[in-house]
């Protein structure tokens, strides 16, 4: 049984879930809670992130190679990733960019929007599925986590001015690629760059399918709800809602 290690409410991870319940491979999730994961994810075989996917042939530290893991594992015509190379090198160059710069840009925007929210709210969705003791420890030492997240995200004041403009540079980017009408960001097919899109826009759009419940506007502050629902307007928000809602709906969540 392949073994998945999470954050249950990272988008990393949901990319990578989503691929392999797509591909319909069968694995258990052990989600953990911040700061705790670098210890679970290093003791899995991976390196100090998550998601850590661990397969017969060894450990996978990487969304982006766990999506190509499982892809080489599914039937051609079922495959994110195009045979064409040409084709499938414009998809890996988009996937790259989402990973590198709306991946990091949307995951500090949120944190710092949530670190303002309530504890109780913000911990009832982000523990969600972890061990008890986890969960409690989490809470116990919550002022300590969010420093040491903000360390390690290099959370400072102001930085999420910049974050915004990137993520809007980024949903805006997408809209361009889709005003001549296409379906999916390269075409007619929906493939890895429409996968990671959709996961990694989905925290900003606060996605109601998802691997676990996001928080929805009505349960965010203000602040958070207005930049929620400015992302679920902009075009790229709306279409990354649909492709989740027709691609990711209905398939199981392992």
């Amino acid at each position: 049984m392949l073994r998945l290690l999470t954050i249950p409410i990272s988008h990393y991870c949901e990319k990578a879930r989503w691929a392999l319940d797509r591909a319909g491979l069968d694995y258990v999730e052990e989600p953990h809670v911040q700061v705790l994961h670098r210890l679970y994810a290093r003791r899995a075989g991976g390196g100090l992130t998550v998601p850590v996917l661990v397969t017969p042939q060894g450990a996978i530290g990487d969304s982006a190679q766990i999506l190509e893991w499982v892809d080489r594992r599914l039937e051609p015509e079922r495959r994110l990733l195009a045979e064409d190379p040409d084709e499938r090198a414009r998809e890996q160059e988009l996937c790259k960019r989402f990973d590198e710069v709306l991946g990091p840009s949307g995951r500090r925007l949120i944190y710092v929007r949530m670190f303002d929210e309530p504890r109780a709210t913000v911990l009832g969705f982000n523990n969600q599925g972890v061990a008890a003791w986890e969960d409690r420890a989490l809470r116990a030492l919550w002022p300590l986590a969010t420093r040491a997240v903000g360390r390690v995200l290099a959370i400072e004041p102001g930085v999420e001015v910049e974050d915004e403009r990137t993520v809007w540079g980024e949903l805006d980017h997408v809209a361009e690629l889709l005003a001549d009408g296409r379906p999916y960001l390269l075409g007619e097919r929906f493939g890895a760059a429409d996968l990671t899109f959709a996961s990694l826009a989905a925290p900003v759009i606060a996605s109601p399918t998802y691997g676990v419940r996001l928080p929805q506007p009505e349960q965010m502050g203000p602040a958070t709800a207005a930049l929620v629902r400015r992302a679920r307007e902009h075009p790229a928000g709306r279409w990354a809602l649909g492709v989740i809602e027709a691609q990711r709906r209905g398939v199981a969540v392992g």
